[in-house]
């Protein structure tokens, strides 16, 4: 038992050692989960993606790639101009932002750590053009300046914890009770944490790079008509609370009703002319 004791009180200074580990995002004024600090994010990011440059077929001089280029440049400017409108003028300058187009047929676009934000190919006949391209490259800068990364390390980090004090609070019961606690938490803990927490991401992204696209210049009203173009492709049909990311209904009316607050945001913060 006080073996036990031990290993329970060791698991409890752990998670609040964690728990505390947390830093203010000067985009939401929120306070976030920062176990993992981003200097070694970044870093290995980098590494990341120049492995995965190397293994694909980057497009450059077309008015494709160019208008990418512009549009990542002109959301960049809009978050460094955000971040110095609340007193954080240096808070971007660990980010090394590159826009990069590739030759596949998917229809995607990811954003790493640090600032390197990709777009495949496949997606350049739904965006249309370079609103729309913006639409896509203001939610994912969001993504990097939001830290979503390095939060998304934290929660597995956090969930990995708890998986362990479940392991150690069954650790005397049986093999078949220990292993149905585990599986209990398992579900649990991605239904009711990972998967909410993943949406509510991909919702906080929609807002701040709706936000950012407005500074930069665009038309906010080409955020809801690109995703009613995502969602007449098609895909999948399953459910949202199964889901990482919202279903394309609900991300549409929460950009339709966050229109006016971005708006509001980014006559404060100054658009870009």
């Amino acid at each position: 038992m006080n073996r036990f004791l031990f290993k329970a009180g060791l698991l409890f200074f752990s998670a609040m050692v964690l728990i505390t580990s947390c830093s203010t995002n000067p985009f939401t004024g929120k306070r976030t989960m920062a176990f993992v600090g981003n200097n070694t994010l970044f870093a290995s990011s980098f590494v990341q993606y120049q492995q995965f440059l190397s293994e694909n077929r980057v497009i450059t001089g077309t008015p494709e790639a160019e208008m990418i280029n512009n549009a990542g440049n002109k959301i960049r400017m809009a978050a460094e101009k955000w971040a110095a409108s609340v007193g954080q003028p240096g808070y971007l300058s660990d980010y090394r932002w590159e826009f990069t187009l590739i030759d596949s047929n998917e229809i995607n676009a990811w954003a790493m750590p640090g600032g390197k934000i990709v777009f495949y190919r496949g997606i350049l006949p739904v965006t249309r053009d370079e609103a729309g391209i913006a639409v896509v490259m203001g939610h994912e800068a969001a993504h990097a300046i939001l830290n979503h990364g390095q939060q998304r390390v934290s929660a597995n980090i956090l969930q990995q914890i708890g998986a362990v004090g479940v392991s150690i609070l069954a650790s005397e019961q049986t093999p078949e009770t220990q292993a149905l606690a585990m599986t209990i938490y398992g579900a649990g803990s991605t239904l009711f944490g990972t998967l909410p927490y993943s949406r509510a991401h991909e919702i906080e992204a929609d807002q701040v790079g709706l936000t950012l696209m407005i500074i930069a210049g665009y038309d906010p009203e080409s955020a809801a008509a690109f995703w009613e173009r995502m969602s007449s492709l098609g895909g999948g049909s399953i459910p949202q609370f199964l889901s990482t990311h919202p279903s394309d209904t609900t991300r549409i009316n929460a950009l339709r009703r966050y229109i006016p607050e971005a708006r509001k945001t980014a006559e404060r913060i100054g658009i870009i002319q």
